[in-house]
């Protein structure tokens, strides 16, 4: 009996260091539009990093303000429109996010879980600029809602600092539009 018993522990004990020694290295899992590669560290817990070559799940397109060009991830639903740039420290690339509205709006904007600083530009449905503001990452309960001065059809995201050239007579030309 006794032997039965240290048997069995010293198999338990084996499997729980099999499986303590298993790697986790590349292991990649999506949830929502972000895909995330669990790596393992020195300390107890594995780092966690946003993977977005492309910002999975989005479009993109190409855009001009002002006869300066970039490629950007296009957030044109309400799902997408509230993912927006949440959890993104790399852009993979691309310029910003263009939000896209169906009629005109005045959704206010918020940083809950954005992680790095932004500048957002609103424009109407003709490409006129309404304004800009510049929005602070936040991971309080309650973060403050960013509003443009006007109704808008689109916003332009992009890092804190990429827009400060756009104003009053800046005008925004979508990939296709004339």
């Amino acid at each position: 009996m006794v032997r039965r018993l240290f048997a069995l522990v010293l198999v338990a004990a084996l499997a729980l260091i099999v499986a303590a020694c298993s790697s986790t290295e590349g292991t990649t899992t999506t949830t929502g539009a972000l895909a995330t590669t669990a790596r393992p560290t020195t300390t107890a817990a594995p780092e966690t990093t946003v993977v977005l070559p492309r910002l999975e799940g989005f479009a993109s397109t190409r855009i001009s303000i002002d006869d300066r060009e970039m490629a950007v991830a296009v957030a044109d639903t309400a799902e997408k429109r509230r993912q927006g740039l949440m959890n993104v420290t790399d852009l993979g690339g691309l310029g910003g996010m263009l939000f896209v509205w169906s009629d005109d709006t005045a959704s206010a904007f918020h940083m809950l879980d954005t992680l790095i600083p932004l500048d957002i530009a609103f424009f109407t449905v003709d490409g006129s600029f309404v304004d800009r503001l510049t929005m602070e990452p936040c991971t309080a309960d309650e973060c403050p809602l960013y509003s443009a001065s006007g109704l808008y059809r689109y916003a332009l995201e992009a890092p804190a600092g990429d827009l400060e050239f756009t104003s009053s007579g800046s005008k925004l030309i979508i990939d296709g539009d004339s």
